[in-house]
């Protein structure tokens, strides 16, 4: 089935007003973000992701062109009927710590409640809802002080979900959390957009995060923004050229990044699966540069799934087993 554009940026220029001169971070952006697809902005500090977030969020004005959101200008909207379209999760930690995480997540039932604000049964169990999906009903009766960064963000998301908008948009939303906490929000975005079919769009510093789930990469920097899937972007080399520098290198065979590494030394590796790239992956940080395609008499065999040896063959001949990969480096990186 083919994916809808909600949102959609026509020749848009973002900024700022200085003290002489409107400044531009972006200028002339064309770009599209699509229903049921999770979408990562990545660009350096000062590339102008939080400005274009708060554009896109109504909450600053562009410069020049046009916003798009649901087929209409995003102008032509009410504050009450954008609020109804977009949701925003922010990194700034707002002062909510006298509410309770029920009451928070009920804070995105305000476009559609009346004027005092009260919640109608059917909006308590959009709400109930809402904390279940993202896995925080347990928490429901806890103070957000109370929470840790972790349990703060997924409320937010919660918050966000309860306000029922095709567009969710979120400002470093891994900001601040452990590893395992990253993927977990990561995964449940990712889970968001494709089992509800929301446009979740997010500015993200986690750039390996982004490149193994993210449906579609926003590249920003020298004032433009490259879309694609991360793996046309990595073909294409502009992953590379936006991100690799001195000491960072893009690997195309893994899509990832790594610390480039200048190698002294060559040897040829076999064996499979994962004991064979934990070895290469040693052997990288001693600055021996390992492949089965190396032609070399000297060579290590870092076995098979079920094997308990590494072992070393000498050119000289003759053979070395270890039993781990810390007394194979000991072994050979001092031949």
């Amino acid at each position: 089935m083919r994916k809808k554009a909600v949102v959609r940026l026509h020749r848009l220029s973002t900024g700022y007003t200085g003290k002489k001169e409107v400044v531009k971070v972006t200028d002339g952006a064309d770009a599209e973000i699509y229903s049921g697809e999770l979408t990562c902005l990545l660009g350096a500090n000062g590339t102008g992701k939080s400005t274009l977030l708060r554009t896109l969020s109504a909450s600053q004005p562009p410069i020049e062109g046009e916003v798009w959101i649901g087929g209409k200008r995003l102008p032509e909207y009410s504050e009450k009927e954008l609020a109804r379209q977009v949701s925003i999760v922010l990194t700034d930690r707002c002062d909510v710590g006298n509410l309770t995480v029920n009451e928070l997540v009920g804070l995105g039932r305000s476009p559609y409640t009346g004027f005092w604000g009260s919640l109608s049964k059917e909006d308590e169990a959009i709400v109930a809802k809402a904390m279940k999906q993202v896995g925080v009903s347990f928490l429901a009766e806890r103070m957000m002080s109370a929470l840790s960064d972790g349990e703060r963000q997924k409320v937010m998301i919660a918050k966000a979900l309860a306000q029922q908008t095709p567009v969710v948009l979120l400002d470093e939303p891994t900001a601040f959390l452990d590893y395992p906490s990253k993927v977990e929000v990561m995964q449940l975005l990712y889970g968001l957009a494709h089992g509800q079919e929301k446009a979740v769009f997010l500015s993200t510093h986690d750039l390996e995060l982004a490149l193994q789930i993210a449906d579609k990469l926003w590249l920003i920097g020298g004032k433009g923004i490259v879309a694609g899937t991360p793996e046309d972007l990595s073909l294409d080399g502009t992953l590379e050229r936006f991100f690799a520098h001195e000491g960072i290198c893009f690997d195309r065979q893994s899509g990832l990044f790594r610390m480039d590494t200048e190698y002294t030394r060559s040897i040829r590796l076999t064996g499979e699966g994962v004991r064979y790239d934990m070895v290469r992956k040693a052997l990288r940080r001693q600055a021996v540069r390992a492949d089965r395609l190396i032609d070399s008499v000297e060579y290590i065999d870092a076995g098979t799934s079920g094997a308990d040896k590494f072992v070393w063959h000498p050119a000289e001949g003759g053979s070395c087993s270890f039993d781990t990969i810390e007394a194979l480096l000991e072994k050979f990186v001092l031949s």
